[in-house]
């Protein structure tokens, strides 16, 4: 549909600027031998039929798209609507003048009339040109909102697909380290090893349950982690011992699925794994200046090198913080001799 017609308030604003131009030719009629109820009489009505009529130029400029290659047809077709539309709004001035004519208030000024409709002609040419200007504005203007429509729908497919691609890494990263854990159990304690297959399978149940959410509870992700853990401490068994200083208030808290896991698996396998009498992760979860704080501390060997703060699971956590939350999000990791030290920061959001 047409733009100015779309909308009752485009329509009434696009017939006052008609109206507009219709008083100001009246006032320049006035100095050629017509009185100002004359000219207005005589232009308004047509005014305001001719406003309808350069609407159809909307479709020329449609037809007829403004590009360097064409710019000569572009003149051409215009010139020809502008013309055409002219010659058919001077029938329509002799029409109306006759209607005028019959009446005797303008009885007299019918041969006034008349002298004026070349003028009439001319004015008419301008003014559908300049309606097709304005046309091939709201042209470009109407490309340029379909562009950045088309743009943000793109760079939303586009977040999707890699938020889609970040969640699939994490069940085969995960899988491996957990099947080498059953594969050191298998020797040493097939029972254990039985029981951390049947923890892995009700683990992966619950994440699909998650996986194709883009947020879910902090107390939801945390079972999540807590299951991870379970399956961690058949393995290290007392090795592995867990501390939680959890803020009550942060349950309620959005969080993107599988957040926690990455981070607690770093711990473990580059943490406790490494060391012969275990030790302690410590996880400190709090709402502070409207963002949510988690850190997960574990302990490590001081002999080791630091590149765990390059590991998938770290680098997956912080590609899906940007992708999601930009720079309102981020991780960050602390190095020490006997520590290691993960801390994400993320905005706050609840269902409150």
């Amino acid at each position: 549909m047409h733009p100015i017609l779309g909308r009752l308030g485009r329509l009434a604003s696009y017939l006052a600027v008609w109206t507009v131009a219709a008083v100001l030719m009246a006032g320049a009629l006035t100095r050629l031998d017509l009185a100002w109820a004359e000219a207005l009489a005589f232009l308004v009505p047509l005014f305001v039929v001719y406003a309808f009529a350069c609407l159809s130029a909307w479709y020329v400029c449609r037809a007829f798209p403004l590009r360097g290659d064409r710019l000569l047809l572009v003149l051409t077709s215009c010139g020809l609507a502008a013309l055409t539309a002219s010659a058919v709004w001077i029938v329509v001035a002799r029409a109306w003048i006759a209607v005028l004519g019959s009446t005797p208030a303008f009885a007299a000024a019918s041969t006034r009339y008349d002298q004026q409709l070349p003028l009439l002609f001319v004015a008419g040419v301008l003014l559908f040109l300049l309606a097709s200007a304005v046309h091939y504005a709201l042209l470009a203007l109407e490309a340029v909102r379909n562009a950045e429509r088309q743009r943000f729908e793109l760079e939303g497919l586009t977040r999707e697909a890699e938020l889609r691609a970040l969640r699939a890494q994490l069940n085969p990263h995960f899988l491996y380290n957990s099947l080498n854990s059953i594969s050191a159990l298998t020797a040493v304690d097939p029972a254990g090893a039985r029981r951390m297959c049947l923890l892995l399978g009700d683990f992966l149940r619950s994440t699909l349950s998650v996986s194709g959410q883009e947020q879910i509870r902090l107390a939801d992700e945390l079972a999540l982690a807590d299951r991870f853990l379970g399956i961690e401490q058949i393995r290290f068994g007392a090795r592995l011992q867990v501390e939680r200083r959890i803020d009550p208030s942060a349950a309620e808290c959005r969080v993107p699925p599988l957040i926690l896991q990455p981070l607690v698996e770093n711990a473990v396998v580059h943490g406790i794994a490494g060391l012969v009498e275990g030790g302690v992760i410590r996880l400190d979860i709090a709402r502070r200046n409207g963002s949510l704080s988690i850190a997960i501390e574990n302990p490590r060997d001081g002999d080791e090198p630091a590149a765990v703060t390059r590991g998938t699971g770290l680098n997956n956590v912080r590609r899906r913080l940007a992708v999601m939350f930009g720079p309102d999000a981020r991780l960050e990791t602390h190095v020490e001799p006997g520590s290691f030290r993960a801390q994400l920061e993320l905005p706050w959001s609840a269902n409150d």
